[in-house]
């Protein structure tokens, strides 16, 4: 079946920086989208980033722009997000997610990861 496993997040200051790493499995890796988004607790899941097959396409949301970088390995089955100079409203839980176009719905999701950025 297929995993996506998130792994990096914790405590961090505010102005830090962050790297975010996801572990796939059970999936034909490289024909996928890969994307990353965020939950704060009230609130409905937010985009932050994607990145197609070969990381020609990215797409990253108002929040991350100048700051987050999202990459992937498809040698290693891992996509990584970069998260520079933090801020406390960075802080959610973030979900690792692919899907098989760029049309589609993500298909698969991770369990998350705790982001918390203290001021």
């Amino acid at each position: 079946q297929v995993q996506l496993v998130e792994s990096g997040g914790r405590l961090v200051q505010d102005g830090d920086s962050l790297r975010l790493s996801c572990a796939a499995s059970g999936l034909t890796f490289s024909s996928y989208v890969m994307g990353w988004s965020r939950q704060t607790p009230g609130k409905e899941r937010e985009f932050v980033a994607s990145i197609n097959w070969n990381g020609g396409i990215i797409h990253m949301a108002g929040a991350g722009k100048g700051r987050f970088t999202i990459s992937r390995d498809n040698a290693k089955n891992m996509v990584y997000l970069q998260m520079n100079s933090l801020r406390p409203e960075d802080a959610a839980v973030y979900y690792c997610a692919a899907k098989n176009s760029a049309v589609a719905q993500w298909e698969y999701w991770g369990r998350g990861t705790q982001v918390t950025v203290s001021s």
